[in-house]
């Protein structure tokens, strides 16, 4: 045969190849606001940049008629591009073909990928679309899934690894995204559940929905899942790309720099007229965070879920880096078992890949009551204890106004590794507020004055003047700093600069063992 009609025959069967599930199938998508699995990889990477791997993969099942059906691609696009310059690996169900089903070689695909990604050192990103497991190919499908779970576990910490559910993703599917760092949900279009709405009706008789059982708010507010909510894919994808920009390839690299072009030693005013007067007053922490990181930058983690605790990636003077902080305008800033897994999970992806933590905290303590008690607040508040003294990055915290108690050290104390803290002049750092403290402490004397009220009052100025501000801690050395909160950005762009050569060892050891 002549090199001409070989290269014919290739190009006839890429063209079968591409064409996935058929025009008609397309078009169906088309209308249903959807994008087939390549225009979404043309979507999220840099233009011309793509190169597929394994297109010509075929399934081996004869079971059920398999035989004689033929699966494009196997269902599965997989191969590397470039997002801003930088490589990543990617994969795309398809869901023209077979529904985007997952049988022995469509899984193959993507471990081949997952295993090239992790021996050059890049991040993968799963675009999930899919029925499920083939079941006509019985236990070869969930090997399959099997074989790809092993691997999210094993790259775990070694490349960062994102998920976007762009359909349905259902039953063992859903443990992959689980597995990996970020979900992105599409409103709307994205479901994820263990079991659907007709399984829960013929189980327990519940009637719901698929948006309302795993629809991206669902898992963005609700269970907590999911990371992102987009409305629509064009937003997703370009989501994706904005997160990837904050991070390294992998563990071995620092997230690249960006020179944004704002003054590290930014004086700002604004800073003064933040905080109430009222101590107990609640007020957006969000404000304070505008105006001390680099202007634009900051790109919020999980907005939706646990919102009484920010995480977020941000720049400071160009460099990456991963904020916790409290939020006074919900619940009052409180820690309760959702937001302490919330940072947990954020603060060890920020140690995994070498991100700076930078911590502002107004915390009045953990959340009490009987269903916090129950749902074991002290197990998932032990997370964060066990990651922020685990965590060897940069560790820089601000105290902004007060700190109570376990609340206080689980925000990143000195003594869980902080490797600068610093304090607006009004901050108060006690084991308690001046009044609960004052009732406790000088119960006998209110009990016994001839003016109860006035004594009280008296005694909660005592003890606020006493141990409700800055000084005590920074007498003790808990704080470095008692900073004026306009040179706020330029105490932490100074500290990150002097920290970035900071090397830290832990003991040798297997791993620790979380309180999860």
């Amino acid at each position: 045969m002549a090199m001409e009609e070989q290269l014919q025959q290739l190009e006839k069967k890429l063209d079968k190849i591409w064409a996935g599930g058929g025009e008609k199938k397309i078009t169906k998508r088309h209308q249903q606001g959807k994008k087939t699995a390549r225009e979404r990889i043309t979507a999220l990477l840099d233009p011309g940049s793509f190169n597929e791997l394994d297109s010509f993969v075929a399934h081996r099942c004869t079971n059920f008629g398999m035989d004689k059906k033929e699966t494009p691609g196997e269902g599965v696009v997989t191969g590397y591009g470039t997002i801003d310059s930088r490589p990543v690996a990617v994969f795309a169900q398809d869901f023209t073909v077979l529904g985007g089903s997952l049988g022995e070689m469509h899984a193959k695909k993507i471990a081949k990928l997952q295993d090239l990604a992790l021996k050059v050192g890049m991040p993968i990103i799963g675009i999930n679309d899919s029925g499920g497991a083939r079941i006509q190919e019985g236990v070869d499908a969930l090997s399959g899934y099997g074989q790809i779970f092993y691997r999210n576990t094993i790259a775990s910490g070694v490349i960062p690894q994102i998920a976007a559910i762009m359909g349905p993703c259902a039953g063992g599917a859903v443990y992959s995204p689980a597995l990996m760092d970020f979900i992105f949900m599409v409103q709307e279009k994205s479901e994820m559940f263990i079991a659907g709405p007709q399984v829960i009706k013929a189980v327990t008789g519940e009637e719901v929905s698929g948006e309302q059982l795993g629809g991206a708010l669902t898992h963005n507010r609700t269970s907590g899942v999911a990371h992102f909510a987009a409305s629509d894919e064009d937003e997703c994808l370009q989501s994706i790309r904005t997160l990837i920009g904050y991070l390294p390839s992998n563990n071995m690299e620092d997230a690249p720099y960006q020179n944004t072009g704002d003054d590290p030693g930014r004086i700002e005013e604004g800073l003064l007229q933040i905080l109430p007067d009222n101590p107990n007053k609640a007020f957006d922490m969000k404000e304070i965070l505008n105006l001390v990181m680099d202007r634009g930058t900051i790109f919020e983690v999980q907005p939706l879920f646990a919102p009484n605790i920010i995480t977020a990636f941000a720049r400071l003077n160009g460099r990456a880096v991963g904020i916790i902080a409290n939020q006074p305008a919900v619940l009052a800033g409180c820690l309760d078992i959702d937001s302490s897994d919330k940072a947990a999970r954020f603060i060890r992806f920020c140690d995994a890949f070498n991100i700076p933590v930078v911590n502002f905290v107004d915390v009045p303590g953990f959340l009490p009551g009987t269903n916090q008690e129950y749902g074991g607040i002290i197990r998932h508040g032990a997370k964060m204890l066990h990651a922020y003294s685990e965590a060897t990055v940069p560790k820089l915290t601000v105290i902004i106004r007060k700190a109570y108690g376990g609340a206080y050290l689980a925000m990143c104390s000195r003594d869980l590794g902080a490797d600068q803290v610093f304090a607006w002049p009004g901050a108060e750092i006690a084991v308690m507020g001046p009044d609960g403290a004052a009732n406790i402490i000088f119960r006998k004397e209110i009990k016994t004055s001839d003016n109860p009220q006035a004594a009280r009052e008296e005694m909660i100025k005592e003890y606020r003047h006493l141990f409700a501000n800055p000084y005590v801690a920074a007498e003790r050395g808990y704080i470095d700093s008692v900073i004026d909160p306009r040179q706020t950005r330029l105490n932490l762009a100074k500290s990150l600069e002097l920290l970035v050569s900071k090397k830290e060892i832990l003991p040798a050891k297997k791993h620790g063992n979380i309180s999860l």
